[in-house]
């Protein structure tokens, strides 16, 4: 991934420190001579600022064994790491949708999430109109969803499927509260997507997940 693809997700760094992070974000862990690979450094420069990183405590190591010689060194994402994502106004949301529930019953916050997937189904089915194929929907779709901050993207797998990959949940605090809006993203791309299509879940940010994957494929 080069610089000026870095700024496709809604996320602009800018120092290469914010580059690294987005990087590990965006692939998972990764040798330093990965990172530097994918950002035009060499391996050694990538090290050092990694180091920096990990003393400010935005990443961590480990040692992964493979045969013979001597392990190489993985960096990864930490939870302070993580947290430099934004989660779009988390402590205002939360507290928000704990009023909802609270004070008028979890009915009526079921009715704000049904509100919130109508209007985004409306918007993501306009956008997508002049799309034929599955593989030019899923495209669209990740298009869709970097715009909204979840940092996607779409990847053909061997078997023709499509898989839509997000790297990022900027409604991660939401969701954790309430698991609705994951029920509810679903249904939306299977509605944008078409009857023609199935959509599994393989990865989930909530449940522990380095980030959301689904399989797309042609149903039938």
């Amino acid at each position: 991934m080069s610089s000026s693809d870095l700024e496709n997700y809604g996320w602009s760094p800018r120092a290469p420190s914010d580059r690294m992070l987005l990087s590990l974000k965006m692939h998972g862990a990764q040798t330093s001579a990965q990172v530097g690979g994918k950002l035009g450094i060499t391996g050694e420069a990538a090290r050092q600022q990694l180091v920096r990183l990990s003393e400010d405590g935005l990443v961590g190591e480990e040692k992964r064994s493979a045969g013979r010689g001597r392990p190489s060194v993985y960096w990864h994402l930490t939870e302070k790491g993580q947290a430099r994502f934004p989660d779009t106004h988390a402590a205002l949301t939360v507290d928000i949708l704990k009023s909802v529930r609270d004070l008028l019953g979890p009915e009526a916050l079921d009715r704000v999430i049904g509100a919130r997937e109508s209007a985004t189904q409306a918007l993501y089915q306009a956008a997508m109109s002049d799309c034929t194929s599955l593989k030019d929907r899923v495209e669209k779709l990740a298009q869709l969803r970097s715009e909204d901050g979840y940092m996607a993207s779409a990847e053909e797998a061997d078997d023709g499927s499509v898989f839509l990959i997000e790297n990022h949940c900027p409604i991660c605090a939401a969701a954790s509260l309430c698991q609705g809006f994951c029920r509810a993203e679903k249904a939306v791309f299977e509605n944008v997507l078409g009857p023609g299509a199935r959509v599994e879940r393989e990865e989930h940010i909530i449940a522990g997940g380095r980030r959301c994957t689904y399989r797309i494929s042609e149903a039938g």
